[in-house]
């Protein structure tokens, strides 16, 4: 997920931290890529955006650098991330801050969230519990 501490979308914080807790005994991980791409949203840097987390949403869930999410200076996982000629399976580049994406264990793009989907909505967790299943 794509992520800003200045979004309005922001609270999803601790949907996401519901559900990583949630699943995480099952080998389910939530990875964090903050970005600024959207608005400037992401003022903070490096150590200020955990902490922001960490102090705002209790996260505990990986929380990583800020990255380019959009355009030609997208980083090479956001860039496979949104390419069907890449993926194999979708085509959704993120239009937004907090766009999903659901990897399965062997590292296939299996869905995407738009960022108005909460991440512990009903046909998120359903789509995670099948995953986790298989």
């Amino acid at each position: 997920v794509n992520t800003a501490s200045k979004c309005g979308f922001t609270p999803q914080l601790f949907d996401l931290e519901e559900v990583y807790k949630e699943y995480k005994d099952q080998g389910f991980e939530v990875l964090a890529f903050p970005s600024n791409d959207f608005a400037g949203q992401e003022p903070l840097e490096g150590e200020d955006i955990q902490q922001f987390c960490m102090t705002n949403y209790n996260t505990e869930f990986p929380i990583f650098d800020k990255v380019h999410v959009k355009g030609s200076k997208a980083t090479d996982l956001y860039q496979f991330l949104g390419d069907k000629s890449q993926n194999g399976s979708v085509s959704a580049k993120p239009k937004w801050n907090f766009h999903k994406y659901l990897i399965n264990k062997k590292g296939e793009v299996v869905d995407y969230y738009l960022p108005i989907t909460k991440p512990n909505a009903g046909k998120v967790k359903r789509k995670i519990e099948k995953l986790l299943s298989e």
